[in-house]
C-alpha cells in the first residue's frame, strides 16, 4: 500500500490529506499549528495518519508569504550596475487611486536601503552585446564591502542581464571568492525578463526568503528520511525540495495556490459529471483562521499572473491570481477613533486565538460571534477542542456595550462586515477584471470558508455554492492533484517574429525545463509553450499560448484573448512579441473522484439534535451531520450541518443537497 500524502499548514491548523494510490480511499485530519516551529505541526500530521508506507509528501507552506506579509527581510544587500545605483528609488510609476489623491501618495520603503546598494563597472546593451567589459576590481570592493559589515544576504541585477547572463555569472565567482559564506541570488536565474525595476525587487525578493525556505525545507526533509518531498509552488505545480531551495521565491503563494487547485478539481469533476454543466467557470473562496483568499477558475483552471504582489513587494513569476483579504475566522473585531465597528486585518492567529479558545486572548473575533450566536458547535474537530461559549460571549458584552448595541446586534454586525469584506474581495477578482460575478457559481472551503455563503449568495447574486466535502481539508488535497511544474522565460522583443529564432529560443527553455524534470527524476516530460504579446506601443503584454510556430496564428489568438480581456482589439495593428515562456511538466498520478449513488432521499438519518441558533431570531434550529447525509438528500434552512472540520449555517431561505461527489450545492429558494 502506497500512501501520498498532502499537508497545508494554515494560521490556526495544519490540514492533511492521504490518498491510498492503489485503492484510491483517502483520508483525512487536522492539528494545531505550530508557529513557532511549522515543522513541529508538520511532523505531527503525519503521525496521527500512522501510515506505515509514505510514497511521497507534498507540501503547501506560507513560510516565504508571512515573512514577505510582515516585511521581515532582513539585511539585504544590493549589487548592480555603475550608474543605476538609485533604481529601487526611482522604482515604477503607479500611483494609487489615481493621481487626483498623488499629492497625499507617499512610496513604500524601500526593500533595500541606500547605503546597502553597490555598483559595479561594466555595461551591456539591450541585445547582450558588451558595451564595456565587466569590472572586476569595482566587483572585488563591493564583495569585500558587504563581507566586512556582515551582509550575508545579497541579490545581483546588471542592466540587461537577461540578453547575457555573462558579467552576473563573473560577479558570483568574486563573491564565492570574497565572500563565501553569503548567500546571493542572480536576477537571470529568478526572472530571465526585462524591466530592470521588477526584476531587480523580485531577485531580492528570492534572496530575502532564501534562508528562511532553505532552512525549512531542509529541517522537514531530515526529519522524513528518504521519503520525496514536493513543495507547492504559486505557479499551480509542485517542485522538489532540492529545487526549491534553488528558487524560493516561488513559494510565496504555495498555500493559497493549493487550495484554489483543489477547488478547480471539485469544480471540474462537478462539470463532468453533468450535475453542474456550468461549473468549469468558477469563483474559489478558502476561508482560514487568518485570512480569506479568493480565485477564479475558467475553463477548469485557476487563472494565472505575473503582476502579482506579496506585502508591498511586486513579485513578476508567474503565480495564480489570488486576492487575500484579513477576513477569517480569528479576523479580530475592534471600534474604531470615530466609534464604528471594524473587523480585521489584524488575526488572533492560532496563540492565542480567539477569546472561545480560553487561551487568555483579549479580542473578540469572528469565530466568537458565530459561537456565540450558536452557528457552529461549542467545538472543534469533532469534539478534540471545546469551545468556551461563555468567555465569547462575555467578550462580545464588552465590545457591545462600547457601540451602544445588544450583543446579538454586535455578533451580527460583526459577521455582516466580514461578508461585506470577502464580497469586496470577490469583487477585485470579477468585476475589476471585466468578469460578472452573477455568472459564477462558487467553491468554498477551508474551516471558515462556509460560514457565510448564505450572505454571500444574497450579496453578489451567487447562483449556487459548492462545498466540497471535507472542505477543511482541500487545499491539503489540492496538492494532490497537481504536476511537478519548471518554468522558464526568456525576453525576445521583435515585431518581425523569426521561426528559427523563436525555434531556437524555445528549444534552449525546453533543455533547461527538461534537465530539472530529471533531476526530479520524471523519465516523462511535457512542456507547455506561451508568449507575451503586446500591441507595438503597449506598456504591458498579454499571455497566450503557442503551439507551432506560426506568427499569424499566435497574433490571431492574441487579439482574441485583448478582446475577452479589455472588449476590444485592433487586428490589423501590428503585435510585438515580449517574452518567450515555457512550463516543463512532470505528470503525476490524480485521484480519481468518485460517485455515490443516490440514498433513500429522507435526511432525518442524519439529524443529531437542535440548538438555540441566531439568525433572523433566537429559535430552535436542527442540527445535521453531514458524514451521515447521502446523495440526493435535500435541506431547507434554518439548519446547521456540521462535521469534522467545517460547519455550514444554513439560513432561512436557502437549501443545500448533497450531489454524487459527497459536494453540498447550497442555492436561494
Amino acid at each position: 500500500m502506497a500512501i501520498r500524502i498532502g499537508i497545508d499548514t494554515g494560521g490556526t491548523f495544519t490540514d492533511v490529506v492521504a490518498v491510498d494510490e492503489d485503492s484510491g480511499e483517502i483520508v483525512t485530519t487536522k492539528t494545531p499549528s505550530t508557529p513557532g516551529d511549522p515543522a513541529d505541526g508538520f511532523m505531527a500530521g503525519i503521525g496521527r495518519l500512522g501510515a506505515p508506507d509514505i510514497a511521497a509528501v507534498c507540501h503547501g507552506t506560507t513560510v516565504a508569504t508571512n515573512r514577505l506579509l510582515e516585511g521581515r527581510v532582513g539585511e539585504l544587500g544590493f549589487i548592480t550596475t555603475e550608474g543605476f545605483e538609485f533604481l529601487l528609488e526611482i522604482a515604477r510609476q503607479s500611483v494609487p487611486d489615481g493621481y487626483g489623491n498623488s499629492y497625499f501618495w507617499v512610496k513604500p520603503p524601500r526593500i533595500v536601503p541606500a547605503h546597502r546598494v553597490k555598483t559595479v563597472g561594466g555595461r551591456l546593451d539591450h541585445t547582450g552585446a558588451e558595451v564595456r567589459p565587466f569590472d572586476e576590481a569595482s566587483a572585488v570592493r563591493a564583495a569585500r564591502w558587504f563581507r566586512e559589515h556582515g551582509v550575508d544576504t545579497l541579490g545581483v541585477c546588471f542592466l540587461h542581464s537577461y540578453a547575457d547572463p555573462s558579467h552576473e555569472l563573473a560577479m558570483r565567482e568574486v563573491l564565492r571568492r570574497e565572500h563565501p559564506g553569503a548567500v546571493v541570488s542572480l536576477s537571470h536565474e529568478v526572472l530571465r525578463e526585462y524591466r530592470e525595476y521588477e526584476r531587480s525587487v523580485t531577485t531580492l525578493v528570492d534572496a530575502a526568503v532564501k534562508p528562511a525556505i532553505g532552512r525549512y525545507v531542509a529541517q522537514i526533509a531530515d526529519r522524513l528520511g528518504d521519503v520525496p518531498l514536493y513543495v507547492m509552488t504559486s505557479n499551480g505545480g509542485v517542485l522538489s525540495a532540492s529545487e526549491v531551495v534553488n528558487q524560493p521565491i516561488t513559494t510565496v503563494l504555495s498555500g493559497p495556490a493549493a487550495g484554489a487547485l483543489g477547488a478547480a478539481f471539485v469544480a471540474r469533476a462537478e462539470a463532468a459529471s453533468g450535475e453542474g454543466h456550468s461549473y468549469r467557470d468558477v469563483i474559489t473562496l478558502d476561508g482560514g483562521g487568518t485570512s480569506t483568499d479568493v480565485a477564479v477558475v475558467l475553463d477548469g483552471e485557476p487563472t494565472l499572473t505575473t503582476e502579482g504582489t506579496v506585502g508591498r513587494y511586486p513579485s513578476k513569476i508567474p503565480m495564480i491570481d489570488i486576492v487575500t483579504v484579513g477576513a477569517g475566522g480569528g479576523s479580530i473585531a475592534w471600534i474604531s477613533p470615530e466609534g464604528t465597528l471594524k473587523v480585521g486585518p489584524r488575526s488572533a492567529g492560532a496563540d492565542p486565538g480567539p477569546l472561545c479558545y480560553g487561551r487568555g486572548a483579549a479580542d473578540v473575533t469572528v469565530t466568537d460571534a458565530h459561537v456565540h450566536l450558536g452557528r457552529i458547535p461549542p467545538h472543534l474537530l469533532g469534539g478534540e477542542i471545546p469551545l468556551d461559549v461563555a468567555a465569547a460571549t462575555e467578550g462580545l458584552r464588552k465590545l457591545a456595550a462600547g457601540l451602544n448595541l445588544e450583543v446579538q446586534a454586535a455578533a451580527t454586525g460583526i459577521l455582516e462586515i466580514s461578508a461585506w469584506n470577502q464580497a469586496n474581495a470577490i469583487r477585485q477578482i470579477t468585476v475589476k477584471r471585466g468578469l460578472d460575478v452573477r455568472d459564477f457559481p462558487m467553491v468554498a472551503f477551508g474551516g471558515s470558508g462556509p460560514l457565510l455563503v448564505c450572505r454571500l449568495i444574497d450579496i453578489l447574486g451567487l447562483p449556487s455554492v459548492i462545498v466540497p466535502r471535507d472542505p477543511g481539508n482541500l487545499s491539503a488535497f489540492g496538492l494532490l492533484t497537481v504536476d511537478v511544474r519548471s518554468e522558464y522565460v526568456r525576453t525576445h522583443v521583435t515585431r518581425d517574429p523569426d521561426a528559427a529564432a523563436l525555434t531556437g529560443v524555445y528549444a534552449e527553455l525546453e533543455r533547461q525545463a527538461g534537465e530539472a524534470l530529471d533531476r526530479q527524476g520524471f523519465a516523462e516530460h511535457r512542456y507547455l509553450r506561451s508568449a507575451d504579446l503586446r500591441y507595438y506601443g503597449q506598456a504591458f503584454e498579454v499571455r497566450v499560448p503557442v503551439g507551432a510556430i506560426d506568427a499569424d496564428e499566435v497574433a490571431g489568438r492574441f487579439h482574441d484573448e485583448h478582446e475577452r480581456l479589455y472588449g476590444y482589439c485592433h487586428r490589423g495593428d501590428p503585435v510585438e512579441w515580449v517574452n518567450l515562456r515555457v512550463s516543463g511538466v512532470g505528470p503525476i498520478k490524480r485521484p480519481e473522484p468518485s460517485v455515490r449513488p443516490p440514498g433513500d432521499g429522507d435526511p432525518r438519518r442524519a439529524l443529531t439534535g437542535a440548538r438555540q441558533v441566531y439568525f433572523d431570531e433566537w429559535a430552535q434550529v436542527r442540527i445535521y451531520a453531514r458524514e451521515r447525509l447521502e446523495p440526493g438528500d435535500l435541506l431547507t434552512g434554518p439548519a446547521v450541518i456540521e462535521e469534522f472540520g467545517s460547519t455550514l449555517p444554513l439560513h432561512p431561505g436557502f437549501t443545500a443537497r448533497l450531489d454524487g461527489h459527497g459536494n453540498l450545492v447550497v442555492t436561494a429558494v
